[in-house]
């Protein structure tokens, strides 16, 4: 169960618009998207709506976590691909990120965060790839 592309805009399936619609209910913040990897729910938010989203003590997170069975994650949106791409990485820290011809370039402070950014068999590194290209015009996205 997952998103399809059609004609550059973003589709639901039913199962989606139901954990959409559990979100804005228990969380009373606006969504933008909503993804489902294997094991988690990746939310993005609009902006000025994180604090909200993940509630007094994070409690909006543990009911979520509790209801859906599955981790999750909070993103807030940005118009801004380098600002987006910050707050998708958060907490891990980056020394920069270039944007060069639709290529995007993160560079680690240290190999601990470089191996964080890019997971095993680059799955973190693609994942967030893919997440980044529902709202920008990237190709690719590396770590050095």
């Amino acid at each position: 169960m997952g998103n399809g592309k059609s004609a550059g805009k973003i589709v639901f399936d039913v199962h989606l618009l139901q954990v959409m619609a559990l979100f804005e209910k228990v969380t009373h913040a606006k969504l933008k998207d909503c993804i489902e990897t294997e094991d988690a729910f990746v939310f993005v938010v609009l902006p000025n709506e994180l604090g909200r989203a993940i509630g007094p003590k994070a409690r909006n997170v543990q009911t979520l976590v509790r209801l859906l069975k599955k981790r999750v994650r909070l993103v807030e949106f940005s118009d801004d691909c380098i600002s987006f791409i910050k707050n998708l990485l958060y907490p891990v820290l980056v020394k920069n990120i270039v944007i060069e011809d639709d290529i995007v370039t993160i560079a680690a402070p240290d190999s601990l965060s470089r191996g964080v950014l890019i997971g095993r068999n680059a799955c973190h590194l693609r994942a967030n790839e893919a997440i980044v290209q529902r709202y920008f015009p990237v190709t690719e996205m590396r770590v050095s």
